[in-house]
């Protein structure tokens, strides 16, 4: 016979409680099956709290963003960028359970392994991925979104020598190429895509494609994502407006020396004909019998 509890029952429940958590949903009479809200579900579902399920899906990224990756065993154990990713996870931890020496001398011990600087009490979001692993440095209030991805040189760095917030904060899905610096509490919308070697030192809006010293934004709403998912690594469309400025000088340089040319051309041909004309008049004043006609 199936355990139920009636309304009238008011023994000890503990061991019936136990027993209905054991079986699955809450079987007492008149009450709803006990369910999380849509918003407790998303987080649940979309904000891994174990540290391996973080790990799993930092090297998991990494063969979607990496054409070298060929396996995970290669991903593990010869990748700097998964290995100051996985040191940095550890730090951050500790960070937050108040142990800021053990956490800020394993982010030492990491970066001596792997060049590659971040302070245990910056945010790093899900799938981040850190490409060649070589020079990268994230300050303490930096704050980094999920689908990141950065290349080697990459600063994100402060302007300021007051506490609080002085790094950036890089929205979801955002691409910084190599040598890449990014200065001061800033934002970087999601999908933003920074030109290598650019400065950035304002906000950039979302989608967006910014290169330059400082950084200017040179093209919207880029799609970043290939249809399989993949991230779109066609660095060579990146545009470059200085190039194209150049372009348009040389064209307007070639046009005014066609025009001088063919200038010089005229003159050179009027002051040819000039002394002829000259010469033919002081011939008729020295002989004017050669004017005249002959009888």
């Amino acid at each position: 016979m199936p355990f139920e509890l009636r309304d009238d029952y008011h023994g000890p429940t503990s061991g019936a409680e136990a027993l209905l958590a054991m079986s699955g949903p809450d079987k007492r009479i008149g009450k709803a099956p006990s369910e999380p809200s849509l918003p407790e579900k998303d987080v649940a579902r979309e904000t891994p709290t174990s540290l391996r399920a973080l790990l799993r899906e930092d090297v998991g990224c990494v063969r979607a963003r990496d054409p070298a990756a060929r396996n995970t065993l290669k991903i593990v154990l010869t990748y700097p960028g998964v290995h100051a990713v996985i040191w940095h996870r550890i730090a951050h931890r500790l960070w937050q359970r108040g142990f800021l020496f053990s956490a800020r001398f394993l982010s030492w011990f990491a970066r001596v392994l792997t060049n590659v600087d971040i302070h245990p009490g910056a945010t790093i979001g899900r799938r981040f991925f850190i490409d060649h692993g070589a020079g990268v440095v994230i300050g303490e209030t930096a704050e980094v979104g999920d689908d990141v991805t950065l290349y080697h040189g990459v600063t994100l760095g402060g302007t300021s020598w007051s506490a609080g917030k002085r790094h950036p904060t890089l929205e979801d899905r955002v691409l910084a190429g190599a040598g890449t610096k990014i200065l001061g509490p800033i934002r970087i919308g999601a999908g933003c895509r920074i030109g290598a070697n650019s400065v950035v030192v304002e906000d950039v809006p979302p989608e967006m494609t910014v290169i330059g010293i400082p950084g200017k934004v040179v093209k919207s709403k880029r799609v970043m994502w290939r249809s399989d998912g993949r991230i779109g690594l066609d660095h060579h469309l990146i545009p470059n407006p200085v190039g194209d400025v150049l372009t348009v000088l040389i064209d307007r340089v070639e046009f005014l020396e066609t025009r001088v040319n063919h200038l010089q051309g005229r003159l050179r041909a009027e002051r040819i004909s000039a002394p002829l004309r000259q010469d033919e008049c002081a011939v008729r004043a020295d002989h004017p019998a050669r004017s005249l006609p002959s009888s």
